[in-house]
């Protein structure tokens, strides 16, 4: 079963030996062999789809066992793999140095201009994480003829944070409401510990932001996340904030308790940050075709000074 939740989770073939390093990342130890023959007999059953020497794909019958898996086995899943993510990285704000997680979105080559203005519209509104972004043809995941945009994903505040002995919890991804270049309030939540995929990409996907309104006007849908951690840690968090932003992060949308229309606790403190995935929500509400794994991996955050 977990063999086809990572070749779900992918939208490219995947051999053996990535397989395996995958499922090692995950706690389950097999050998490549051994993994060629779990993918032999899920070739058998009809699941999977052996594409030349690229790797495996799931069929149709594939997608659907995949599907069919617990749903409390898969809950909690997307947090578990940010959570992973977060406590890979490396970034420290006081020095700019270290790796950074992202999120790698796969464009055409004949979009790649169009999606850069999309997402430029967004960084100069400042409606996003981080003021800027990469463009690869490097990377192994994309397929041919496609380029990829890496962006930062905001997991990287919650690494920042446990790197300073602050616990922090994504608690929620949900619709943020801006009034005249003010923010307003969450207009729907979707808690990350009680569901099944990642909730910002069903708002992109559902139509149900409008990103380039608010980019534009000031006014409009846009996404965003809240997390918690102790209100004692209050100083020490704004000591990062103001680190971060120098580095060329967006500060944060609040910080406080009852922010919003947040419901107020006397012992957690929200924060309520933009996402990066609303310069993906731009280009996909542009019609372009592309695709984006949140939580790709790290990367060392001198490449986004570079590029």
């Amino acid at each position: 079963m977990e063999i086809l939740r990572i070749l779900s989770e992918h939208q490219e073939p995947i051999g053996a030996k990535r397989l395996s390093e995958l499922l090692a990342e995950r706690g389950f130890l097999l050998t490549d062999r051994a993994v060629q023959y779990y993918l032999q007999y899920l070739d058998e059953q009809g699941f999977t789809h052996k594409i030349g020497n690229k790797g495996r794909i799931l069929t149709d019958e594939g997608v659907a066992e995949a599907n069919l898996a617990l749903i409390d086995d898969r809950m909690g899943y997307v947090i578990s793999k940010l959570e992973k993510l977060a406590f890979n990285v490396t970034f420290n704000p006081e020095t700019a140095t270290g790796d950074i997680g992202y999120n790698l979105t796969v464009v055409p080559y004949e979009y790649v201009d169009d999606v850069a203005r999309a997402f430029d519209e967004v960084i100069e509104g400042g409606y996003t994480f981080y003021k800027g972004y990469c463009i690869t043809d490097q990377d192994p995941r994309l397929p041919e003829g496609h380029a990829g945009f890496m962006s930062a994903c905001s997991i990287t505040m919650d690494g920042v944070l446990q790197n300073h002995g602050i616990a922090v919890n994504v608690v929620y991804g949900g619709r943020f409401s801006v009034i005249d270049s003010k923010p307003v309030g969450f207009v729907d939540l979707i808690g990350y510990k009680g569901t099944t995929v990642d909730p910002l990409p069903l708002f992109i996907n559902a139509g149900l932001t409008s990103i380039h309104q608010v980019a534009t006007t000031g006014t409009g849908i846009a996404l965003a996340n809240v997390r918690e951690v102790t209100n004692k840690a209050k100083s020490r968090v704004e000591e990062c904030v103001e680190h971060m932003v120098k580095c060329g992060f967006v500060r944060p949308v609040g910080i406080g308790n009852g922010l919003f229309n947040l419901r107020p606790d006397p012992y957690r403190l929200s924060i309520v940050f933009y996402s990066g995935m609303n310069l993906v929500a731009n280009a996909v509400e542009k019609g372009y075709p592309i695709y984006t794994e949140i939580g790709a991996g790290i990367i060392p955050f001198a490449r986004f000074l570079n590029d």
